[in-house]
């Protein structure tokens, strides 16, 4: 791919191919900050790319409120906040990314299709509300809140662009007397003192983008924004055409004081009262076109005084009913309101992951099965935490065995005490394991030098070296069992015994080119996948003792082995053309019968988990949910408001899972109720995003994970309120 020009406002003559790891594929917009790409991750994802204009990379006081806008996007975390997947403040040229979101703008939707009926309104004032709650609970105050930086996703609003957003304790990073926003949604606040602004200032900015939702203009109107100014400051808003309904909530919104406006909670709890319909009829935005006078930005939003706006179109129902407040604790307790929602669509680049977490939740019609194999629990447990081993910041892999908790970290192997975090050995590698954590195999732990290409062998119980042997070179690695699978990109499959080292076999699998394979606990056997061009996949079960293959099937579409359970092999459906997930699919070899459940709403890089005949769903974006393959329908649906998720793993009737920000959540594996999360653990590096995420690693009533300031830390499984 050639670098991409751009003939857009602002544009630069040539723009990188990449930005990290996201290769450019598209300019979306260019405006004063820096060019937003539409990109793609190794693994397909689509995101967008915010990638700083050159000459503002030279300014040390630019790079600085660059470092202050990723900081401001990572803080924050909501259903209705886009989130942050990665960024490089400290890059040649800084760059943002976050999930893509697929919608138009307000302003787009209000332009395109006029103002919007009283129930859309409602909802939009409650994701709103709920958005400004999660934004204000971390510290952060957007200043720049409007209809170009709300963006109307399928599952509802989302607030995005933190160009200009500050936390309330740190410096202005603006030349005295500048203004700070866009005037026709500014607070009286900014423009007389505007060092003094705090939270309510979104709150006023809410109430104007509502006028503008109701209206298709502001409270305060005037081509000149010297009179706009002079009229938010002493005029009363013009509330002509805003459902009679809403009008005094809006009213109150557009207080002259700040202490005189309503906080988000308080919104919240006024809506439920609100007698609006609550129909289910979505938004249906025109074709996405630029908004005549509005400057494409960053991130779906802007960072000067402009508006603006990002090209491409969707249809996007309209935000759902508002749930209960939660206290700002990092610990929920109670059942929050119900909310359905047709679709959770990750995000564009604005707003993020880590914080304090929101969750939402989808009821079915029948609760989820209780877990089917409850592990006894000790008396008491005292949750520890036990610092980086290597002394690097980065996530440690861990699992379980021998009753050690065997970790990983780049440049070391090591095994802790599962009930203090004592540190029992330590066995340095030369570089990253490859594939997650060490793991158990033959009573010995495996892990794997990416350097050298060498595999070890290590006694669990003092870490020391049992056997050493060369990988095969190009060669993938998987563990089933006691065996060791290295896959060969010739097609030649070699067989390893992990007690010994020794080779049990070594041949290609009928039917399979280089077989990439996939082993879950407690299964015998080995599954290897090819997807075909005739759109279908070809699946194989090996032995992997013997080498001997135990069945075959050709089924419908791209699909993943992503677990099993009594013979049956689960699988995700890959949509070509888009790449998100769209059904679960269950194969049961001995019937030779296939289950197909499609997800109510398509999802973005799901990782599985499989417990029973339940499939657990955590997506990008924050959607975890559970799809009963037996039942043949979805149970229930969480918006966790986590960026990005590790696969979930179901214990004690607890679906567990590690955020990116280290945070460990515990949620009701039967109703889909959030229990308790553990504390953000990011560490100096809050700016980097892990690559992978290690899920959490339940035993004996405990949990153990892994968190990106390089800890590793274990909690009573039983009780995740207590966290």
């Amino acid at each position: 791919m050639t670098p991409q020009r751009n003939t857009g406002a602002g544009a630069e003559a040539e723009l990188p191919e990449y930005a990290g790891h996201y290769r450019l594929e598209e300019c979306l917009g260019s405006g004063g900050m820096g060019v937003v790409h539409l990109a793609r991750a190794t693994s397909g994802m689509k995101v967008a790319v915010k990638v700083v204009h050159a000459r503002f990379a030279r300014d040390p006081e630019f790079r600085g409120r660059f470092r202050q806008e990723v900081a401001a996007a990572r803080r924050v975390s909501g259903a209705f906040t886009a989130p942050v997947v990665d960024a490089d403040p400290e890059a040649e040229r800084p760059w943002m990314a976050t999930l893509f979101i697929p919608g138009s703008t307000l302003a787009e939707q209000v332009k395109g299709n006029g103002p919007m009926g009283s129930g859309e309104l409602r909802r939009l004032m409650a994701g709103l509300a709920e958005a400004l709650r999660d934004i204000h609970r971390v510290g952060v105050v957007h200043r720049d809140l409007k209809p170009s930086n709300v963006l109307l996703a399928e599952d509802g609003p989302k607030v995005i662009d933190f160009g200009i957003s500050r936390p309330k304790d740190s410096e202005l990073r603006t030349e005295t007397g500048k203004l700070i926003g866009t005037p026709p949604f500014m607070a009286p606040e900014q423009f007389r003192r505007p060092r003094e602004v705090g939270p309510a200032a979104d709150i006023f900015a809410l109430g104007s983008v509502m006028v503008h939702a109701a209206t298709g203009r502001g409270p305060f109107d005037s081509d000149s924004p010297y009179v706009v100014a002079y009229q938010v400051v002493h005029d009363e808003p013009d509330l002509a055409g805003v459902p009679g309904n809403l009008a005094p909530l809006v009213r109150r919104c557009l207080s002259k004081e700040p202490e005189d406006r309503p906080t988000p909670d308080e919104l919240m709890r006024e809506l439920r009262s609100v007698a609006a319909s609550y129909d289910t009829q979505a938004f249906t935005p025109s074709q996405r076109t630029a908004v005549e006078g509005e400057e494409e930005t960053g991130i779906r939003g802007v960072v000067s005084p402009s508006s603006s706006s990002s090209p491409s179109s969707s249809s996007s129902p309209s935000p759902s009913p508002s749930p209960e407040p939660v206290v700002e604790e990092p610990v929920q307790r109670g059942r929050r309101s119900v909310r359905r929602r047709v679709a959770v669509v990750a995000g564009t680049l604005g707003l993020v992951a880590g914080g304090v977490f929101a969750a939402a939740q989808v009821q079915g019609d029948s609760p989820a099965p209780k877990d089917t194999n409850p592990r006894t629990t000790p008396a008491a447990f005292d949750a520890w935490e036990a610092g980086s081993v290597s002394g690097a910041q980065t996530m440690p892999q861990c699992s379980y065995g021998a009753g050690k908790l065997l970790c990983a970290q780049p440049g070391v192997v090591f095994a802790l005490d599962p009930s203090n975090g004592g540190l029992v050995w330590k066995h340095s590698v030369a570089d990253a394991l490859r594939g997650g954590p060490p793991v158990l195999s033959g009573q010995l732990v495996q892990p794997l030098s990416d350097q050298d290409r060498q595999l070890e062998a290590l006694a669990p119980g003092t870490g020391k070296v049992s056997w050493r042997r060369d990988m095969p070179k190009h060669a993938a690695l998987r563990q089933a069992g006691g065996t060791l699978l290295f896959s060969s990109a010739d097609g030649t499959v070699t067989a390893v015994d992990a007690a010994s080292g020794r080779t049990k076999w070594s041949h290609a699998v009928t039917g399979q080119g280089m077989a990439l394979f996939s082993s879950f606990a407690g299964d015998p056997l080995a599954y290897a996948t090819t997807t075909t061009n005739a759109g279908t996949t070809q699946i194989t079960a090996v032995d992997p003792d013997s080498g001997e293959v135990r069945w075959s099937a050709t089924l419908q579409g791209t699909l993943e082995a992503v677990g099993s359970h009594d013979g049956a092999v689960f699988f995700l459906a890959v949509d070509h053309a888009s790449g998100n997930t769209d059904a679960v699919v269950r194969y049961d070899p001995d019937a030779r019968s296939t289950r197909r459940v499609a997800l109510p709403v398509a999802r973005q890089a799901p990782a599985a988990g499989v417990h029973g005949d339940v499939v657990y769903l955590m997506s990008t974006g924050g959607a975890l949910e559970a799809i009963d393959t037996a039942a043949g329908k979805r149970l229930w649906s969480l918006e966790t408001a986590v960026s990005r998720g590790s696969e979930p793993v179901v214990g004690d009737g607890h679906v567990y899972v590690t955020a990116a920000d280290g945070r460990l959540l515990g949620v009701d594996a039967r109703t889909g109720r959030l229990l308790g999360q553990t504390k953000p653990r990011l560490g100096t590096n809050s700016d980097r995003v892990a690559s992978s995420l290690p899920q959490p690693v339940p035993f004996d009533g405990r949990v153990y994970a892994g968190a990106p300031d390089g800890t590793v830390f274990a909690v009573d499984g039983r009780n995740p309120a207590d966290w």
